[in-house]
């Protein structure tokens, strides 16, 4: 059957008739020429075809299995006490909102659609779940009213980038149930949860600390994209771009590979360095960067919200970071670009940098 394609609110309806026999769905905002959707199959058991994020490139078309999306809807719900309703407040055309469609889809329970705030939260008879983003949760901590209301579910799912150890600990005290994934549009959405693999996913550490992740939610391959496919895809054992460890037995990312870099000829983890900006600061408010340097063959600099003083944020860095890992230059702007799930954009980041040089 040829590929359908859904935006939007159409997303959930697309999803659940794929799963259940119809037609693959494409799900996007806006669909890339490269994708060539017009009139064609996608391919044996694929459902759906979804984008990566973006943030530090251009996206790339993922095609998930009915089997592999099924797999991932067993495995969290699972690890989560059952089944339950989901509310999403996140793009439905990414993995993340993509997901709880299906998972409402196949456990047949509800799925409420709710603004980015978090405004509107509903609660149904039953177990109710909620997937979120970092800089969603940091808005909502401050409000009590609206933290109140996440305390009510029976789990909140917090994903889509590194989550600060802070922003859990405080969203814990607060009596919210926190869940921190690890997983991407490549194995269904996350797969590992408080740094424990779902049920069926194997992690693995290469011998860079690539984190290797195998298991039957793992995707079929990039759209139109051997070569891709080819560098990621090893059986069903995805080769991810984060680097990771085992601690006390839970897996840490550390980052990822490219995060390393030599300025100077200091090696800097250029990861860890913004985990530790964000959470002196927020999720968002504080992006690092390595670019090109004559001298330095890479130097660090930074670009701030413009809520955020520099004097403040060089003191309160020097405090933090090694001094080759601290930001030799700092400008201001007018919000840090993001991705509509929460990600700093460091494509469009990089992109800023070069414009105001």
């Amino acid at each position: 059957m040829p590929t359908r394609r859904a935006t939007g609110a159409d997303i959930p309806a697309a999803v659940a008739q794929a799963l259940f026999g119809g037609p693959a769905v494409a799900v996007a905002a806006d669909f890339p020429d490269a994708w060539q959707l017009d009139g064609v199959a996608l391919g044996d058991d694929v459902a759906v075809l979804v984008g990566t994020s973006g943030s530090t490139g251009d996206p790339k078309g993922v095609l998930l299995s009915a089997t592999a999306i099924r797999a991932s809807v067993a495995a969290t719900h699972e690890r989560l006490g059952g089944p339950g309703h989901w509310v999403c407040p996140l793009p439905l055309h990414y993995v993340a909102g993509m997901m709880t469609a299906a998972r409402a889809a196949v456990a047949g329970t509800r799925l409420s659609v709710v603004p980015s705030d978090l405004s509107a939260l509903p609660l149904h008879e039953g177990r109710n779940y909620v997937s979120v983003v970092a800089a969603q949760l940091h808005r909502v901590l401050p409000d009590p009213p609206l933290t109140d209301a996440l305390s009510r579910y029976d789990a909140v799912l917090v994903g889509g980038s590194a989550i600060p150890a802070g922003l859990l600990r405080r969203g814990r005290a607060a009596g919210i149930n926190l869940i921190a994934t690890y997983g991407m549009a490549e194995t269904c959405g996350g797969c590992v949860y408080d740094g424990v693999p779902l049920p069926g996913i194997e992690v693995a550490i290469a011998a860079d600390e690539r984190i290797e992740l195998t298991g039957p939610m793992v995707f079929r391959g990039y759209r139109l994209d051997p070569a891709a496919t080819a560098a990621a895809l090893h059986g069903r054992t995805l080769r991810t771009h984060d680097r990771g460890r085992w601690a006390a037995g839970r897996l840490q990312v550390l980052g990822r590979l490219d995060d390393v870099v030599i300025t100077g000829g200091v090696n800097v983890d250029l990861g860890r360095a913004q985990r530790l900006a964000d959470a002196a600061f927020g999720p968002a408010r504080v992006a690092l960067l390595a670019v090109p340097d004559e001298r330095w063959g890479v130097r660090i600099v930074a670009l701030l919200d413009e809520s955020v003083d520099p004097d403040d944020c060089r003191a309160r860095l020097a405090g933090l970071l090694q001094p080759a890992a601290r930001p030799r230059e700092l400008r201001r702007v007018a919000g840090l670009p993001r991705t509509s799930t929460g990600k700093i954009d460091r494509t469009s980041l990089r992109q800023l940098w070069a414009e105001g040089s």
